[in-house]
């Protein structure tokens, strides 16, 4: 059996990892890489380490872009075989893919017109929306805890993984018919939540595990706040709406606004906080919200109790507004009145959120709630950080709006999470490779567990094959 580390080893981007066994290769995911634009390009647009006319299958774990985004460019290169995943991240990457194509598109289209100025040659978007939705025929789905036959002498099997609505573990029992039919197990950790979280089941604990290839995204770092703080949240949009403004709330559209959407309906039925409308919007997280209620398997006891036992849409309460059209949206802005504004992107980077921004930033009233982690070089992050200026479309603007944080949202689990999470995986773990990590933050896990593990432990590197 060979593993080759094709994407996130050395960072958090591109998931992409090859195995060969018994004459087959198996793709585990197939993310965008992100990164500078023109580094970026080379290595979505082309596939450096594989040839996509010889993978045989693709594993997805998740629906997030770093991990399902070059799905759409896999099979316009000529990748013909079954992707399989859950069912919900297959719903889900029915409008996330569709959306990523249409940034491929919108960035090419403003690109272009640049290049067209300068003479030089134009290029096209990595795919666009019909081979979003070409690649998703090629989709097989199954549920958590159902073994499934992909390969030739291989059996993959889905287990909750706890970080966003139908990620999954990914188990694969091979028969190496290479080493006389012996059978091995292979854990994918795939994204590692933290458990306890507002809306989903905890990370199941997979047995009997002989090799695990791991997520390392917060080595050596531990979440400020354990997960669940509705008090902390509570003290906070208290406080801000006191202050009579509009609060601006920075959301991821998958995931991070279906949790802020349950706990302000937990809120706003213990009698916590003054009635307000809140607003999300955001296409994209509307339509994710949609889905999520399609998929109850995901939810723990007490959101799936809310749902079947009560009779209640956990994401929807009294004087929550769903917003989709652009004239809707630019109403908000020309609209004064007190209100929560929960809107993509997370990081202000991109989406909707820059617009409210622009036109809320400088007043006092307002403020600004961050419920999730800002990378450097970020709008968000400069706004956290505390910058007394900002830019916003290439223009200055003061930050005279309060600025809130309350970190216990992250779909990650830190770094003691990840040690629990390995101590509950059970088996020998004779071989362990760590991936999805910047290389200290995989270093420091690596170190870490080390000094609890008998086994051999490794960070990934890119390009490079192992035999095991």
């Amino acid at each position: 059996m060979k593993l080759k580390f094709c994407g996130a080893a050395g960072t958090t981007t591109g998931s992409q990892h090859l195995l060969e066994v018994n004459g087959k290769k198996i793709l585990l995911d197939c993310g965008l890489y992100q990164g500078r634009r023109q580094d970026a390009y080379k290595v979505n647009c082309c596939f450096p380490h594989f040839d996509p006319q010889e993978i045989d299958v693709v594993v997805l774990s998740h629906a997030h872009i770093d991990h399902s985004g070059n799905l759409p460019n896999l099979t316009k290169s000529g990748f013909t075989g079954n992707i399989h995943a859950t069912f919900a991240t297959r719903d889900l990457c029915t409008i996330m893919l569709a959306d990523s194509a249409h940034i491929q598109e919108y960035d090419t289209e403003w690109l272009n017109k640049k290049l067209a100025k300068e003479g030089r040659p134009l290029v096209e978007p990595l795919y666009r929306k019909e081979d979003a939705e070409r690649c998703l025929r090629q989709f097989v789905t199954s549920g958590y805890e159902r073994p499934m036959m992909i390969s030739d002498g291989v059996t993959m099997t889905f287990f909750d993984a706890g970080h966003i609505l139908g990620a999954a573990q990914v188990l694969l029992e091979i028969e190496d018919k290479e080493d006389g039919g012996k059978k091995k197990r292979l854990l994918f950790s795939g994204d590692v939540g933290r458990g306890d979280n507002e809306v989903l089941n905890d990370p199941v604990a997979v047995k009997n595990v002989d090799f695990l290839l791991m997520e390392s995204t917060y080595g050596g770092r531990e979440h400020e706040l354990p997960t669940g703080a509705l008090d902390e949240v509570a003290e906070v949009l208290e406080r801000s709406l006191k202050r009579g403004g509009k609060v601006l709330i920075p959301a991821f559209a998958v995931e991070r606004t279906q949790q802020m959407l349950y706990v302000l309906n937990r809120l706003y039925e213990g009698g916590k906080l003054p009635r307000v409308p809140v607003y999300v919007d955001s296409p994209l997280a509307v339509g994710a919200t949609e889905i999520f209620r399609l998929h109850p398997e995901c939810f723990n006891e007490e959101v799936y109790n809310f749902l079947f036992r009560e009779g209640k849409d956990p994401f929807v309460f009294e004087g929550l507004r769903l917003v989709r059209a652009v004239n809707e949206s630019k109403k908000l802005n020309e609209n004064h009145e007190q209100c929560i504004i929960i809107s993509a992107s997370g990081m202000c980077e991109a989406g909707r959120i820059r617009h409210h921004l622009k036109n809320g930033i400088e007043n006092p009233r307002n403020t600004i709630f961050f419920v999730g982690y800002c990378a450097d070089n970020t709008l968000g992050r400069f706004i956290r950080d505390g910058n007394e200026v900002v830019n916003i479309f290439g223009k200055p603007f003061k930050v005279k709006a309060a600025v809130e944080i309350v970190d216990s949202f992250s779909g990650h689990a830190d770094h003691s999470e990840l040690l629990d999470y390995f101590d509950a995986t059970t088996g020998p773990k004779n071989k362990v490779w760590l991936v999805h990590g910047e290389s200290s933050r995989s270093e420091a896990l690596c170190d870490a567990l080390r000094e609890i593990h008998d086994g051999d432990v490794e960070v990934a590197e890119l390009g490079k094959t192992v035999e095991f």
